[in-house]
């Protein structure tokens, strides 16, 4: 037991003298291995609290608020990330004090410049300010499709100071949050398919009716994402050369786009087996020779 314990005073005092100087503080290596290690016990803290957030907000008895998905993943990533940005700025804090740096004197130099910046930095409070109320009033949540402005595309992440939509081109778009006036949310509840057909004025209405409704009815039993629908509703308005006939249908989110094009498809097969007509431009002249 003697000979373990001079080997582990041993050991001990080999690494004091190898991070400690003389008086018996951390040197400057022992400073960064202290440094190093306060932040990856902050990673691990973490990635633990990543793990309890995802627990609790996925925990049944959570359940009973009744909150969406979506809204729900909007919650975690927020929460991650107060929690992430705090630790680090602890883990700043504690590294700047073993460099023996007043952090105090910093905080409150900080808080007198926060004053002296207070009036320009309005647009950022109002960002934070109606980033929560966004989250609190589920406005939207990431995955929804939303037109903000003229901006419109699927939420990718929604933050406390600003939301960032990407658009079918690709393109993404960084909006602040604040500047959020008017959302249009086009994935809450059920959403509308609207197809106007053409037909020629020559051909018949009545028939023409029949056979959309016909293949409507074809659509709706083999599309699961219709959830009412299609509905022919007759003609719609007269064109210059066409007859416009209307059909709707109501569709699950973001699936009104697939059932619109899946109606115009078998709205135009169906009239090229039939002969129904589609009016296209055409020039007729009248009173001409044989030549």
């Amino acid at each position: 037991m003697e000979s373990l314990k001079s080997l582990y005073d041993g050991v001990v005092q080999s690494i004091n003298s190898f991070l400690k100087n003389t008086d018996g503080d951390l040197n400057l290596l022992g400073k960064i291995i202290t440094i190093l290690l306060i932040f990856i016990a902050i990673g691990v803290v973490v990635k633990v609290a990543n793990r309890i957030v995802d627990r609790t907000l996925t925990y049944k008895s959570f359940s009973k608020f009744q909150i969406s998905d979506r809204r729900r993943d909007t919650l975690t990533n927020i929460l991650k990330k107060v929690v992430k940005y705090t630790l680090f700025f602890i883990g700043i804090v504690m590294s700047l004090e073993i460099f023996n740096i007043n952090t105090a004197s910093i905080i409150a130099t900080a808080g007198i410049g926060g004053l002296a910046i207070g009036f320009g930095a309005q647009s950022l409070v109002k960002d934070i300010i109606t980033g929560f109320f966004i989250l609190l009033e589920d406005q939207y949540a990431v995955g929804d499709y939303v037109q903000i402005d003229s901006k419109e595309g699927l939420v990718e992440e929604l933050g406390v100071r600003v939301t960032k939509i990407r658009d079918f081109t690709g393109e993404l778009h960084i909006i602040p949050n604040s500047s959020i006036t008017v959302v249009t949310n086009r994935t809450r509840g059920a959403m509308r398919a609207l197809v106007d057909i053409s037909i020629a004025y020559e051909a018949d209405i009545d028939r023409a009716m029949e056979i959309m409704e016909r293949i409507s009815a074809e659509i709706a039993e083999t599309n699961d994402t219709i959830i009412e629908g299609p509905t022919v509703l007759g003609v719609a308005s007269f064109g210059n050369s066409d007859v416009v006939i209307r059909a709707i249908a109501k569709t699950k989110p973001m699936e009104q786009w697939a059932v619109e094009r899946e109606m115009r498809k078998r709205y135009k097969q169906a009239f090229d087996r039939e002969g129904i007509e589609i009016p296209y431009s055409k020039v007729v002249v009248y009173g001409g020779g044989d030549k």
